[in-house]
């Protein structure tokens, strides 16, 4: 893909940094006088979510990852690996526990992510921003004990727990951020 001024970049970009695949989150310009500046760009790893600062020179290249990103279902577990199928050309890729990352908590059979390729690995997933799942358990709350911003644990049906405000019953249907891990709303 090549290099680029990292004037140009954007939010939502992939770079490679070191050998690594980062998304551009946002871009700030510092003027220097004389055309010269200096960028400061946050990016996000695409694998473990940790978020760097980077400045460059504004005549600097920063190098765009070449890679690609495709639909997939999330099919099965197999061992520590999970199984996603290429919606397109339905090949089977086995993907490590690190590389879904926090994605695991929100995967089940059926389940669509975006997948990053790079040199044809897939080496990121990401989950839309909400989804819905049913509490498969949690506590009733006493009588009485109504004091608001107060939460309990619900079981979601993927087995994960998330907090949630005490008037969620089992079989509610809720809306849980999955970048945040936090109970949205109900569904």
């Amino acid at each position: 893909m090549g290099e680029m001024s990292p004037t140009m970049l954007k939010g939502g970009n992939r770079v490679l940094i070191d050998g690594e695949v980062y998304i551009v989150i946002e871009v700030s310009m510092q003027a220097m006088g004389r055309g010269r500046g200096r960028v400061i760009v946050r990016m996000r790893h695409l694998v473990s979510g940790r978020v760097i600062e980077r400045t460059f020179r504004s005549t600097e290249g920063v190098e765009l990852a070449d890679a690609e990103f495709r639909d997939m279902q999330y099919l099965y577990r197999e061992n520590e690996d999970y199984i996603l199928m290429d919606n397109q050309t339905y090949e089977q890729h086995s993907i490590s526990e690190d590389v879904v990352g926090n994605a695991a908590h929100f995967l089940r059979e059926g389940t669509t992510v975006k997948a990053t390729l790079f040199e044809g690995k897939v080496i990121g997933v990401e989950l839309p921003l909400k989804m819905d799942f049913e509490v498969i358990n949690t506590y009733d709350v006493v009588k009485g004990d109504t004091a608001t911003n107060v939460t309990k644990d619900a079981t979601i049906d993927t087995g994960h727990v998330v907090k949630v405000p005490l008037f969620i019953k089992q079989g509610d249907r809720i809306r849980v951020n999955t970048t945040t891990n936090e109970y949205v709303e109900r569904a």
